[in-house]
């Protein structure tokens, strides 16, 4: 069975209350508007009629019918709307051109007093007609029992009076006709409808403000509650059905002093919580306008504050490197890749172990480019690069005052700007004693303080390390502490030098050299991709797999720029066909290189870069000491075995039976 997409409003409940004649009006007419109305005719009064009305529970009435002092008793009495009916001026002259038919002397009794208009008018026709009225069935009886005394022969006048004058042996007239019952029935639909308008609005309202995440309150001028979300009486601990019509600082005594005077901000503590309490005017058609309190809670603010802030900075903060980016076909550069996409599905600390220049920070923002963070920032810094207390302040960021020269306003930390993605710390075999300690905090707590502040700031970071330093000699030597390297090395990556992966070393050139001629306009139609790059570089495969490259991928990309510069000056000419070192050029077909191309000679490396070409000069024997002869063999001999396997030095830990540790402790060692 299929549902419909919207329930049908349902007809608005109507009830028509009478003791009296009324009564069968309401049953005649009540046909007329079956298909409008669910409409209900009960034959109670008075008290009666406001216990039917008050006990009926969901099936209240959205609208009440009554005439007369029956009505008036209801307005005050009952929670529904309630609609009287009154004679029409035509009823009024109907009524008393029959009892003048009727009867000699004549009167008219209203509920409440004759309308002047109604007197202007007998008045006028010099009619002979006595005026009567009645505030309550009591009155009504007195008024009745005194016109009979007056002899009065027919009295004109609702239901109650005509029945009690009935009573009396007089002649009646019934005052109402259907015309003013109809236009009674007709009211209370547009009275039901519109209070159905506005309670779907109410409830709408009501919706969006128990949906609100802040606590809210409209009070009337007074101070007492008109409206209060779940979130607030939660806060209060109180019924918010039970606070309505209430003055708040009774329901909350503690709020006393703490809300603001005007409309604006202040700050209050409710059961231990801090909360940022906003005033503002309640808009009202009269004179005496309500207020709208709203309470924020302060942690909540923050936490908005840091998410913002993240995705403000993510520009500013960005990783520009993806895992395509880290050029190389060994296999220890296929390891590296491998562990990058393992341990970006993690959130565990990672600590990147790699010589200078080897592309430690392309690592942790490939990792951070195929993590879940890869929308938030990625904030580096090198802990190296600053003294103590500047890199304190950056660090961890300082309240306003902390300091002489301290922001107005005080600056987030790099922790702090990290909320929500990564923060590389480079060279953390750097940092001093002092803040390693405070690092280990953040590292366990997931908090900082800020320098002059008390309160800590709840962060969620990943947290990614890099040195070129053994940080193990460091513990042992008192320089690092243990317990932050054993908190930063639960995850590791160790990047191969340069020198140890040969093979990548003309692919890893052409590259850089196809990205040194894009940012030159002079070569970038001449090198326009890497295949070209490498066709242009080929002949210097073997000398650059001679270097040992001390630098890295960093001096490799000096001697690029330096060979870019003098490309770009140099006069095109053909491609020559006879090279060098025709093993290593690419296999790209010569014919479609561009015209113009240049390749780059032995003599234009000499000129650049001649450390290049000279004989790589070691320490003789004779100047060494026994300890240091020891650790060079050692070196020379890893560093043959890491050549045999190609680079998997995974394979060179197993042949020489020893752990990555101290592969790489023997490797620096032995420099």
């Amino acid at each position: 069975m299929s549902t419909p997409l919207f329930e049908p409003p349902q007809r608005p409940r109507i009830w028509a209350l009478s003791i009296s004649r009324l009564r069968d009006l309401f049953f005649d007419i009540a046909g007329e508007y079956v298909e409008r109305a669910d409409l209900r005719i009960v034959s109670h009064g008075f008290e009666d009629a406001v216990r039917e009305i008050e006990s009926a529970g969901a099936g209240r009435p959205d609208v009440v019918i009554a005439g007369g002092s029956n009505g008036a008793y209801l307005k005050t009495r009952v929670s529904v709307p309630v609609v009287r009916i009154s004679p029409t001026g035509f009823d009024v002259m109907h009524a008393l051109a029959r009892a003048r038919r009727e009867g000699a002397r004549v009167a008219l009794v209203t509920h409440g007093e004759t309308p002047d208009e109604v007197r202007r008018f007998i008045a006028a026709y010099a009619l002979d007609v006595t005026f009567a009225s009645y505030q309550s069935a009591q009155d009504a009886e007195s008024v009745v029992l005194d016109l009979s005394d007056r002899g009065i022969d027919v009295v004109a006048g609702p239901g109650l009076v005509t029945d009690l004058a009935v009573s009396a042996g007089m002649g009646t007239v019934f005052l109402y006709s259907r015309a003013s019952v109809r236009t009674g029935f007709d009211t209370a639909l547009e009275v039901a409808q519109a209070t159905r308008r506005e309670t779907v609005r109410r409830q709408r309202l009501d919706t969006l403000l128990q949906h609100l995440r802040d606590g809210v309150v409209a009070l009337d001028a007074q101070g007492r509650v008109e409206v209060m979300n779940q979130r607030l009486a939660s806060v209060l601990g109180i019924d918010p059905a039970k606070a309505v019509g209430r003055a708040l600082l009774d329901l909350a005594p503690d709020l006393a002093g703490s809300l603001p005077d005007a409309d604006g901000d202040s700050f209050c503590t409710v059961r231990g919580a801090s909360y940022v309490v906003h005033r503002g005017p309640l808009a009202s058609s009269s004179a005496a306008a309500g207020t709208v309190l709203t309470f924020q809670e302060s942690r909540a603010l923050e936490r908005l504050d840091r998410t913002l802030r993240s995705r403000q900075r993510v520009q500013q903060f960005s990783a520009r490197y993806r895992l395509d980016d880290i050029v190389g076909a060994s296999a220890s550069i296929e390891r590296v890749r491998t562990l990058v996409t393992r341990y970006a599905k993690s959130d565990a600390t990672v600590l990147i172990l790699g010589e200078s220049g080897t592309g430690k920070e392309m690592v942790a923002q490939s990792m951070h480019q195929l993590s879940a963070r890869r929308d938030f920032a990625f904030v580096a810094i090198n802990c190296g690069a600053f003294p103590e207390a500047l890199l304190e302040s950056e660090l961890f960021g300082y309240e306003e005052g902390a300091f002489t020269g301290a922001r107005k306003g005080g600056k987030a930390g790099l922790i702090e700007v990290a909320h929500r993605g990564t923060l590389f710390l480079d060279e953390i075999g750097e940092m001093p004693l002092s803040l390693q300690s405070r690092l280990l905090r953040v590292l366990q707590e997931r908090e900082v303080v800020r320098l002059g502040s008390t309160e800590p700031v709840r962060v969620d970071i990943r947290v990614v390390a890099a040195t070129h330093r053994t940080l193990t000699e460091g513990v042992a030597a008192g320089s690092f502490r243990a317990d932050l390297y054993y908190r930063l090395n639960i995850l590791s990556i160790a990047l191969p030098p340069l020198r140890e992966r040969p093979n990548d070393l003309l692919p890893l050139a052409a590259e850089l050299l196809r990205q040194a001629a894009a940012r030159e306009p002079r070569l970038a139609a001449r090198v326009p991709d890497a295949a070209t790059a490498a066709h242009v570089l080929g002949g210097l495969g073997a000398s650059l797999r001679r270097y040992a490259w001390p630098g890295n991928v960093r001096e490799l990309q000096n001697v690029i720029e330096r060979i870019a510069v003098e490309l770009a000056d140099a006069e095109a000419a053909p491609v020559a066909d006879t090279l060098a070192d025709t093993k290593t050029t690419t296999r790209t077909n010569s014919t479609a290189l561009p015209k113009d191309a240049t390749i780059v000679t032995r003599d234009m490396l000499r000129s650049v870069a001649p450390e290049i070409l000279e004989p790589v000069v070691r320490a003789t024997p004779a100047s060494l000491t026994l300890r240091e002869r020891s650790r060079h063999v050692e070196a020379d001999e890893i560093r043959a075995a890491i050549a045999a396997h190609d680079g998997d030095r995974d394979a060179v830990c197993a042949a020489l039976g020893i752990s990555k540790t101290t592969l790489w402790r023997k490797l620096n060692a032995g420099r």
